[in-house]
């Protein structure tokens, strides 16, 4: 099998637009990858620098509750903190709207489907009011810039990111050799990063790593912090002093940081790498049992290129085992939607912008619903890959519940079914979807009905 624009379109990109003509070729898509983001600077998501900001004034909030004498004061200062909130919500429903409406109106979808892969395979997540909320500004800071880059790239830009750095409590995390232990023997060595790097970002799970491996890492990661005020920072006085040894490499030296950069470089040409990499991508976006000599190829490509993602992008688009005819895998909730409101061409004044209410109602309750909360997967592993986790009764029954009733009211006008499903299936529709969109009664029920295909629920 070879390149189809529709299937690209659908497989590797955010579905069918009436608006963006579905790609000509692989290197338009690659060109596409390497050009300019012009989604990102359509609709811009901010930095950490602006959820840093959120958390200090969650904090003044909150000191001052605790300083409050008298009743009048501690109403006050609830009302403050209450009020700060809200706005913390209202920015993080602009921000899922922004993601959203890259989606919808892009060129170039496959950085988008890539975006939500790396997020998701780097899964962090914030704790807290405000950091909780940090997920897309994490993704936009440490994953956007080097989606088209270097493996090991990404990869030391996400483990050395204050979300990640957070999440995983590495900012508590003290070498035992350090001088801060020497001084408080109660503080210790936290393995949570150590573990999640060699087991869900490198060498996958059951790797060709020990657990003498993992504390070695985590004695050499130690140091590794960050704070609201400054963002990443390294903590000579946490470090570890001496040499250790990971893989049957030592790493060690006065640039502690160095040491760990090191280690990060090793991990990202590690051979096992390579093949747990493959095999994720081509899970990913061909199906939960791609064909094998894809993932081979995928693996060699990345190994004889240290990790050049480019070069692997490639091969995953020009390999015969990425164009199969049969329909590949149910796309998850936010692939769902994303690909429902881009096939309707919703317009940025058709979102609910920073209404919470109405962002609840349409996308974050939904995204609930269908077993895929925003932006907090239940553990670091990120969501599932397997098709039967996403198609339960009560899950399809949200997606059937949201294709009836959110595009009419997002977007009071809507088409002619017989029109639509050519513009979200195209010729890939099949017969008896055509006949029921031809034969509902209304343009609602036609448009749900197509929305709710089994056609449309797969990429």
């Amino acid at each position: 099998m070879s390149f189809t624009p529709e299937r690209a379109a659908i497989r590797f990109g955010c579905g069918l637009s009436p608006r963006q003509a579905a790609p000509g070729s692989v290197d338009d898509m690659l060109s596409l990858l390497t050009g300019p983001d012009l989604a990102a600077e359509a609709f811009p998501i901010p930095g950490m620098d602006a959820i840093y900001q959120l958390a200090l004034d969650d904090r003044t909030g909150r000191r001052a509750l605790r300083a409050a004498k008298t009743d009048s004061e501690k109403k006050a200062a609830q009302k403050e903190l209450r009020a700060e909130r809200r706005r913390a919500k209202g920015f993080a429903a602009i921000w899922l709207g922004q993601t959203l409406m890259r989606r919808v109106q892009t060129a170039d979808g496959f950085r988008e489907r890539l975006m939500t892969f790396w997020a998701d395979h780097f899964t962090a997540r914030g704790k807290g009011p405000a950091i909780s909320f940090a997920h897309t500004n994490y993704a936009q800071e440490a994953i956007r810039p080097h989606v088209a880059g270097r493996f090991s790239d990404l990869l030391r830009a996400v483990i050395t990111h204050p979300l990640m750095i957070h999440y995983l409590d590495q900012n508590a995390s003290v070498a035992t050799s350090s001088r801060v232990a020497l001084r408080k023997p109660d503080r210790g060595i936290n393995e949570n990063l150590a573990r999640e790097l060699l087991e869900l970002h490198t060498l996958g799970v059951g790797g060709p790593y020990a657990q003498t491996d993992v504390r070695e890492l985590a004695e050499l990661l130690a140091g590794l912090s960050f704070s609201l005020k400054e963002g990443f920072v390294f903590r000579n006085k946490a470090a570890s002093t001496r040499q250790h040894t990971v893989l049957g490499r030592r790493y060690g030296g006065k640039d502690r940081l160095q040491a760990i950069y090191r280690v990060l470089e090793d991990l990202s040409v590690h051979p096992a790498t390579a093949r747990y990499i493959a095999q994720k991508l081509a899970t990913h976006f061909i199906g939960d049992a791609p064909d094998q000599t894809l993932v081979d190829a995928l693996e060699r490509r990345f190994a004889e290129t240290g990790g050049d993602l480019m070069a692997v992008y490639e091969t995953l688009l020009t390999h015969p085992g990425s164009w199969g005819e049969s329909q590949g895998n149910v796309k998850q909730p936010i692939d769902f939607i994303g690909s429902s409101l881009r096939a309707l061409d919703i317009h940025p004044r058709q979102m609910p912008g920073k209404n919470v209410r109405r962002v609840r109602r349409f996308f974050y309750g939904p995204l609930i619903l269908m077993g895929q909360e925003w932006g907090r997967p239940a553990g670091p592993d990120g969501w599932p890959e397997a098709d039967e986790q996403w198609i339960t009764p009560q899950r399809l029954a949200a997606r059937l519940q949201w294709a009836m009733s959110a595009p009419i009211a997002l977007r009071k006008t809507l088409p002619d079914p017989r029109e639509f499903v050519e513009i979200a299936l195209g010729s890939l529709a099949p017969d008896e979807v055509r006949f029921a969109a031809g034969a509902a009664e209304t343009r609602p029920e036609g448009v749900g009905v197509i929305l709710s295909s089994a056609a449309f629920q797969r990429m």
